[in-house]
């Protein structure tokens, strides 16, 4: 919250609405950085201004990035054909081209040497300018955005002669490592621009649900292969990651206790956590101006389209998102059981428990608009 004004958790579940109370157990040791929250009704003008001064309120790009390599990991979940009714993907699951169109540019003045827009293009190992287009979308302008910008497809090696395998630093709850696309480790800044939605599996998908997808399926996608990746890989991450059905690549790093739950909804937020710890994120971004409620694409049952209005930035993965569960309207400090994560562990809980942020609101600096002003009840949301 705002220093000076400290925002109960009597006073938060009131205005949330919530009816029962999860036990505070917030890590008093986790650290801690502010959120900047903006409003910003639609993609046209008032869009690159509203990232500007969020940016500005963090300390400004050019400390950040001035001289570096940057990559940008954004959200392109589910397959190109995909769509809500008539919402273009880009409005409901899809992170919008022109908030990274925006952020590119942005980056580019703060003086970036390199930028690398990364994704796991859904499914396929084809080139990421390739899938864009199959989505409607021309790259061309992102790749205009800023000097020296290339996309990649990261869900294969790709032109590099291996894999970047990065460790998690101290406690692992599924992997102890993971080898990512070499685009992964050849950057000095990594940013996580992800959408505000709710998710069927993890609770919500933020920045770091977002960094799921960073993990390549030559490895551990479901036609990965046994010994060595396989390079020309289709389908999803189900059998590894969701459901343990088998194991990555034996070139990879073997999970760490195959005899634990093998449900996904126990899974997946730690497998993240852990991924957040071997890849951490200096700069996470989201996307709320126009989303989707009830799940984190077209696929998870009842879903419809929804207009926050919001962006938020912030240089702390757990900070970020715990301020962004809230202006969901759900309390960042729920334990499983209880919205969002009714089903599932909380991916907020274990990254604070394994000392990567606190999701005490009371220890979070929120600059901009206040999460009164701005909480938008996605649960509430739902218009027929």
């Amino acid at each position: 919250m705002t220093l000076g004004q400290p925002f109960s958790r009597r006073h938060f579940l009131g205005a949330a609405g919530a009816a029962v109370a999860a036990p505070a157990l917030a890590n008093p040791q986790a650290p801690t950085a502010p959120v900047a929250v903006a409003r910003c009704r639609n993609y046209g003008p008032e869009l690159g201004p509203a990232l500007r001064t969020m940016f500005d309120q963090l300390g400004g790009l050019g400390k950040l990035v001035k001289g570096k390599t940057v990559g940008i990991k954004i959200n392109m979940t589910g397959g190109p054909r995909v769509r809500m009714g008539y919402t273009p993907a880009e409005n409901a699951q899809y992170t919008h081209p022109a908030v990274v169109g925006h952020v590119v540019s942005l980056m580019g003045q703060a003086g970036a040497r390199r930028i690398r827009i990364l994704e796991g293009a859904f499914a396929c190992s084809d080139p990421l300018e390739e899938f864009m287009l199959e989505c409607g979308w021309d790259p061309s302008p992102l790749l205009r955005a800023a000097p020296n910008v290339v996309m990649e497809n990261t869900n294969i090696r790709g032109p590099h002669r291996s894999y970047s395998r990065m460790m998690v630093p101290g406690r692992s709850y599924t992997f102890k490592g993971f080898d990512f696309n070499a685009a992964y480790g050849e950057i000095d800044v990594f940013v996580s621009l992800a959408k505000l939605k709710e998710h069927k599996t993890a609770g919500v998908t933020l920045s770091i649900k977002n960094c799921f997808g960073c993990t390549p399926i030559s490895v551990y996608g479901d036609t990965a292969g046994k010994d060595e990746p396989n390079e020309d890989p289709k389908g999803g991450r189900g059998a590894v990651m969701h459901f343990g059905q088998r194991q990555p690549s034996k070139s990879a790093i073997a999970e760490n206790d195959p005899a634990t739950p093998r449900g996904d909804k126990y899974r997946i937020p730690r497998i993240i956590t852990d991924i957040a710890g071997a890849r951490p994120i200096h700069l996470a971004i989201i996307d709320g101006v126009h989303t989707m409620a009830g799940g984190e694409g077209p696929w998870t049952g009842r879903v419809w389209p929804v207009s926050p209005g919001l962006l938020a930035a912030g240089t702390n993965c757990v900070t970020t998102d715990a301020v962004c569960t809230a202006l969901m309207g759900f309390d960042p400090l729920a334990v499983r059981g209880t919205a969002p994560f009714e089903t599932c562990d909380s991916t907020l809980k274990l990254a604070e428990d394994v000392g990567l942020g606190t999701r005490d609101l009371n220890r979070i600096e929120v600059l901009g608009t206040p999460i009164r002003e701005a909480m938008f009840d996605f649960r509430k949301s739902w218009k027929s």
